[in-house]
């Protein structure tokens, strides 16, 4: 049987969803939170020329166009042109650049390399330069401090690259975790047996105590050992270091499982030395590494205010400060654009960064909107919530909020992504108003965030003493009717970190 292999050309119609980089632009910067959005502009205003930040708001509009002209060009479906204030006499703008020019006719510059100094300038400053120079220094990391203290330790040379090398080997957590068999093969420099443990030994006497530790007891010990050396008279006379030290060594299981009256019982000492004992040792730092180079946590800074209005008897809602209304196209480049000297490559360059900088702008105008329509939905639905608290807290899946305001669920999950707000009862990420929930015995509903607070707020009232079990909280929930399987209150236990009834019982 003959195979015939041909070729033919024919047309076809379809429909298919393209992504266009302004929708695209659009999704990435809804979906930002406020701090990353202002470091976002930033790299923008570095990177656009003809983006700038306003100095002071205006009240006379202005369209902008992609051409720079004030008269649009043809826009896509859906598209609006921006309105962007400036200054109509323009005074501050020419004795802007008089001063830059004056600037920069003092520069004086060096011939060798790109190194320059300004000898002085007293007019406006850049504030580009400024935003620059005031951003945080790097923190150093867990090695980079190690190896600054290494530096200065008194050792032969193999222990000294030996130390190097276990530096480097060393986790977050100040943790050496490989064995010296596994350093000693992996190492580019021949190193002994001998010279690891020598190098450990001086890497456990530095900053901060406890690091180079193999084992928590180790860890701890080590700090036992730093606190006794070089503690305070006053810290050290409340310290009983022998019972210490014998917990952290041989009862550390036992201290995890609460069982107090056995170690009593081991130790032969009474129950208030062996609590003190462990209340001093809270204070020391399980993972010491983690002391260094860890950055802040960052500041939260909530994206809108939920306040009540008396007069309306209704939540309302403000929202932060919109970054998009400091931000404005350079006058000076879109008169470059006007004018017919300007050469073509010029033209389009300006042309392009004009259009970036419009998409920009309208996208953050575009995000602050959309997230003001979902935080509207939220206030209106979880009224019960800012009156009475968490434990009324109603079950309000995205899709829900998608329908109501007509856009995509997808939407709604970017718009709450990382964002906060701050309300009459603190400050919570807005995606913890979205969850499902349940019906109580009332038939009303609750969400399963509601039910873990009546969990939590169950295990904070109960007698320390004499804790519940979970088939008792099961019980207790069902008397507020909330009828919960012993599994499920577990689950919601461990996710809330409490422990165990054993584990919570006090002595």
């Amino acid at each position: 049987m003959a195979m015939q292999l041909t070729q033919s050309t024919s047309l076809r119609q379809e429909m298919r969803t393209l992504l266009t980089p302004r929708m695209i632009q659009s999704m990435e910067i809804l979906q930002l939170p406020l701090l990353a959005l202002e470091e976002r502009i930033e790299q923008e205003l570095q990177s656009n020329p003809v983006l700038e930040l306003r100095d002071g708001d205006s009240d006379v509009p202005e369209v902008i166009a992609d051409n720079g002209s004030a008269e649009g060009e043809d826009r896509s479906e859906g598209e609006r042109q921006l309105v962007v204030e400036a200054d109509s006499a323009q005074a501050a703008d020419f004795e802007r650049l008089e001063k830059i020019g004056e600037y920069l006719e003092n520069e004086e510059f060096y011939t060798n390399g790109s190194n320059f100094r300004v000898s002085s300038y007293d007019g406006e400053r850049d504030r580009k330069l400024d935003a620059m120079n005031n951003t945080a220094a790097r923190v150093g990391t867990l090695a980079e401090h190690l190896m600054s203290q290494w530096a200065f330790v008194e050792c032969p040379v193999g222990v000294r690259q030996a130390g190097e090398a276990l530096i480097g080997y060393l986790d977050e957590g100040g943790y050496l975790r490989t064995p010296f068999e596994q350093i000693q093969e992996e190492s580019k420099c021949p190193l002994t047996i001998a010279d690891l443990e020598a190098a450990l030994k001086l890497i456990q006497g530095l900053d901060p105590a406890g690091i180079g530790a193999r084992t928590p007891q180790e860890c701890l010990l080590l700090q036992l050992d730093a606190l006794e050396r070089d503690g305070e008279a006053e810290d050290l006379a409340e310290h009983d270091f022998d019972l210490e030290r014998k917990l952290v060594a041989n009862h550390l299981k036992d201290l995890e499982m609460n069982r107090y009256p056995q170690i009593c019982k081991k130790l032969g000492c009474e129950m208030d030395q062996v609590k003190a004992a462990v209340k001093r040792l809270g204070r020391l730092h399980p993972h010491p590494g983690k002391q260094i180079g860890r950055d802040e946590a960052p500041p939260i800074t909530p994206d809108a205010v939920v306040y009540y209005d008396e007069d309306t008897d209704r939540y309302e809602i403000e929202m932060a400060h919109d970054p998009s209304s400091s931000l404005s196209i350079s006058r000076l480049y879109r008169k470059m654009l006007k004018e017919k000297a300007c050469d073509k490559t010029t033209r389009e360059f300006l042309t392009n960064n004009v259009r970036n900088a419009r998409w920009l702008i309208e996208s953050i105008e575009q995000r602050k909107g959309t997230i003001a329509r979902v935080i509207r939905a939220v206030v209106d639905a979880q009224r019960e919530f800012f009156e009475k608290g968490p434990e009324h807290l109603k079950p309000l899946p995205m899709i829900l909020v998608a329908d109501q305001l007509g856009i995509h669920v997808a939407t709604v999950s970017r718009a709450v992504s990382e964002k906060w707000i701050q309300t009459p009862r603190g400050v919570y990420p807005l995606r913890r108003f979205f969850s499902g929930g349940t019906t109580n015995a009332e038939g009303e509903d609750m969400s399963w965030d509601a039910v873990k607070e009546k969990l939590k707020v169950i295990v904070d009232n109960e007698d320390k003493k004499n804790p519940l079990n979970d088939d008792e909280i099961v019980e207790k929930l069902k008397e507020q009717g909330i009828d919960l399987a012993r599994r499920t209150v577990a689950k919601y236990r461990k996710i809330l970190n409490v422990p165990t009834a054993r584990q919570r019982r006090e002595f």
